[in-house]
This record gives C-alpha cells, sequence and structure tokens, in this order.
C-alpha cells in the first residue's frame, strides 16, 4: 500500500448504477476521443489502426486515473492489465497504468467516519486515546489508519472502503465490456480468465476475516524465525470491513540501501528465501510484493542488525497442485542446460503451447535462456548490475511484433511472477546481492516439497 500524503481524498463511488454509469463514462469518453481523432486522421490521408486510436497516452491517463478513483475491482482489473500486457504496450502506456499498482484516493473524513459508525458504532472514539484520521497508507481495497487505544495499544487499523465486497461481481463484469473495446488489450489476452481471476482475488482480499486467519497461519509458518516480524490481529477492533492489528514501529525497507552491503546482502537472501519456502514448503505466497509490504525494523541488539516487518496479508494465496513440481522440473532444466527439460517445463507450466509456431517459441525461450543465465553461472549475483530485465523486455516487444496473438499463462502463475519480479525488483533497489548457490538447491527443494506433500497426506498440511 502507498504512503496517501500527496492525493486528494475523494469519496468512494457506491451503489452498482453509480459505479456502472462511470466505466460506461469511461468508455464513452475513449471512444467519443477516438472517433474525433480518427475524423481527424483521415481527412490528412492517414489510415489509424483501432488500436492507435483507442490505446492512447490521453486515454491511458484517463483510465488510470478513473480507476484509481474508483477502487475496489475497478483498480484491480486495472493492475492485472498493466501486469499481464505491460510488455506488449508502449512503454508510455505501461508507465501510466502502473500507477494502479500502489496509488490510490483516500476517503474523506466524513466517509471513513459513516464506514467506522457502521462498524463499531457511533461513540467508536471513546476507545481510543488518540486515532489518526489521515490515513498511513491507501491501496484497492482499503487505506490505513493508526490509532492508540485508551489502554495504551498502538494499532494499525485497515478500513475496507465502502461498497467495495458488493461491487465486485458487477464492476468486474462492466470493465469486461469495456475490456473489449478494440486497442484496450493486445489480441490473445484471455480476458474471461483475468476477470475470473481479478474476481476471486478481490473476494478473497476483501473478506478481512479471511486475512485475520492468513495472517496468523503466516506467523506460525514462519515459528522461530527472528529474522522476520509479522503484526498480530487484534479482535476487539476487527470486524468483516475493518482489520485491526498491532502497529509495528519500522521505516520502509528501501532505506537498507544505504547500510552497509553484508546487512542489505543478509537481508536479499531472507527475502529469496521467503519465496522459496512460500511456495516449495508452506504452499502460501504473499503475492503483492508492493515494497510498502515490506519493512526493516533496525535492533542493534539483534544479531542481523534488525528484522524485516511483512505487512499485508490480503493477497496470500496457495498454487494448484503441479505449480511447484513443474517448477522444480524447470529449474532441474535450467541448471543443467537441457533446452528439451526447460521446453515441456515450460509447455506443462503454460508459457506456451506445443503448437505455438516454431519461431514464436524460440523467442520465449530465448527469454527464459537470459532468465536462467545466473542460475548457471552461480556464485553472488547483482541485480542492480544487469541488463538482464531490459533484454527480456526488448524480447517480449519482439514477439509481440512476430505474432498477431499474446501467449498467456495461466492467471495464477501471473501472480507467481509478479511476486517474483517484485522481489527482484526490491533486492536491486537495495544494491544487494545474492548467493545463488547457497539460495537455489534443487535437492533442498524437492526435500521442501515432500515434506510438505507428507505431511498433508498425514492430516496437518
Amino acid at each position: 500500500m502507498s504512503g496517501p500524503d500527496e492525493r486528494t481524498p475523494r469519496p468512494v463511488p457506491q451503489g452498482r448504477l453509480t459505479r456502472m454509469l462511470r466505466i460506461g463514462g469511461l468508455a464513452g469518453g475513449m471512444g467519443g476521443r477516438a472517433l474525433a481523432q480518427g475524423a481527424r486522421q483521415l481527412a490528412s490521408g492517414q489510415r489509424p489502426t483501432a488500436s492507435d486510436l483507442f490505446l492512447t497516452p490521453a486515454n491511458a491517463a484517463r483510465m488510470a486515473a478513473q480507476l484509481a478513483q474508483m477502487r475496489g475491482a475497478a483498480m484491480k482489473l486495472g493492475q492485472l492489465v498493466s501486469m499481464e500486457a505491460g510488455d506488449m504496450l508502449p512503454p508510455e502506456l505501461t508507465q501510466i497504468l502502473s500507477r494502479l499498482r500502489a496509488d490510490a484516493d483516500p476517503m474523506p473524513p466524513k466517509q471513513l467516519q459513516r464506514v467506522l459508525d457502521a462498524a463499531w458504532g457511533p461513540g467508536w472514539l471513546r476507545h481510543f486515546a488518540r486515532f489518526q484520521v489521515r490515513p498511513i497508507a491507501a491501496a484497492s481495497i482499503g487505506q490505513v489508519h493508526r490509532a492508540q487505544t485508551k489502554d495504551g495499544r498502538d494499532l494499525a487499523i485497515k478500513v475496507q472502503y465502502p461498497g467495495v465486497r458488493g461491487s465486485i461481481d458487477s464492476d468486474i463484469a462492466n470493465l469486461g465490456l469495456m475490456m473489449k473495446i478494440p486497442g484496450v488489450l493486445p489480441p490473445g489476452i484471455d480476458l474471461p480468465a483475468l476477470m475470473a481471476e481479478a474476481r476471486d482475488q478481490l473476494h478473497a482480499e476483501a473478506d478481512y476475516t479471511r486475512e485475520a486467519a492468513q495472517m496468523r497461519q503466516y506467523a506460525t509458518n514462519l515459528s522461530g524465525r527472528d529474522e522476520f516480524l509479522l503484526p498480530v490481529p487484534d479482535d476487539q477492533f476487527s470486524t468483516p470491513d475493518v482489520l485491526a492489528m498491532d502497529f509495528i514501529d519500522s521505516r520502509p525497507i528501501e532505506e537498507l540501501a544505504d547500510a552497509p552491503q553484508a546487512l542489505r546482502d543478509r537481508a536479499a537472501h531472507h527475502l529469496g528465501q521467503l519465496v522459496i519456502e512460500e511456495m516449495f514448503r508452506f504452499d502460501l505466497m504473499q503475492t503483492d510484493p508492493n515494497f510498502a509490504n515490506y519493512r526493516w525494523q533496525a535492533d542493534a541488539a539483534h544479531p542481523a542488525g534488525g528484522r524485516i516487518v511483512l505487512l499485508d496479508f490480503g493477497a496470500a494465496r496457495g498454487f494448484s497442485a503441479p505449480v511447484a513440481p513443474r517448477y522444480l522440473a524447470l529449474l532441474r532444466g535450467a541448471l543443467s542446460g537441457d533446452a528439451q527439460a526447460i521446453r515441456q517445463a515450460a509447455i506443462d507450466i503454460g508459457y506456451f503451447r506445443a503448437e505455438t509456431p516454431p519461431d514464436h517459441q524460440a523467442l520465449l525461450m530465448g527469454m527464459m535462456d537470459l532468465a536462467f543465465a545466473p542460475l548457471r553461472a552461480g556464485g553472488v549475483f547483482d541485480p542492480s548490475t544487469t541488463q538482464i530485465p531490459r533484454q527480456i523486455a526488448d524480447l517480449a516487444m519482439q514477439a509481440a511484433a512476430l505474432r498477431a496473438r499474446a501467449e498467456m499463462p495461466p492467471p495464477e502463475i501471473l501472480f507467481l511472477h509478479r511476486k517474483i519480479a517484485g522481489l527482484y525488483l526490491l533486492i536491486a533497489r537495495l544494491r544487494a546481492r545474492v548467493d545463488l548457490d547457497a539460495l537455489i538447491r534443487p535437492d533442498d527443494l524437492d526435500r521442501m516439497l515432500a515434506a510438505r506433500l507428507a505431511s498433508s497426506v498425514g492430516g496437518t498440511p
């Protein structure tokens, strides 16, 4: 979740009709501007395409601004479009749409009070010695406030935007119609799958009772691991629309970029190890890699100099049973340089199909070869000094130009990619190095997976 200090408070649009009209107005405005632009270009002898007319920087900026103001399912689907289609879109549009991954407009104080009156009853302020009306963070589902109870508990209180839960299905359906406008999505994007995934993800994130349970389960998974610190839900003030937890005094993890190299490298190793365990040991991954969900609590007495604070478990999820074994097969193929094993694992995961044209397969295999180059080289890897992400992005653009239709992996894989890409960016931001030989050992992953499956069969997953 992002800090909203620079954002203007705006009421969250409520009611299905109101939200439908907002989306309809956005679509109509995009269409009107496209028609006018098309007429101008035709008059000057040009033959514009639908994509050129609809998918303009001006339209993308208006779309991002409107979806950010609506919040909820509208903003989440925009995030997914940005995440899935980013490599297929012009860089300017990707940059505009990427704001949906971080920013949201906070609620005005009067709307906040109405939400809390409904959750806690009128007069709820009597329970608090202090309640900070200006949120300390805001995202697509809710915003977070800091408060102190009369008995001295320091809390972070996440308040869900009103109407979000009840508008999820209608928002997704209405946005699905808008996304069919020519040029909004590249050809081949599996819109129904994206919509279904967005709907499921929104229902999960809007269930604050579920999030509290996920937070507790995650803490159990990391029991005894003092390199991490998680908040504890506060049952007194938690409701379906409000999630209260203890406030952890910490600072943005990006500030570690100025720490000694050894501390940065140690933090990067812990973060990388956590992602591996999320997939292979826990089958529970926090798939939102927003930097704001990682913080640092400095502690001179701690052996590591401090602890990584983990926040926001609304996007925590497991994966279908074949995902972890297929990625393990992909890793083994990559480390051994077995191109046929990589290709088969890529098909099994869903990166492309056996019948995908050979030239397109070759480009996708080239992207994977680049991504796996550091693993094959082994040793210490510094993400901040490599050109690999840029090279992969260039190949992705070539693939988009070569083929009329995009290849889209299953939606659950998109969330996994989002987590891995976010981790990569965070480690690069910290200017940290990672010992890949110490971090990624396929035999260790195999043992993790076998132990998890055995415990599941035994009835204690």
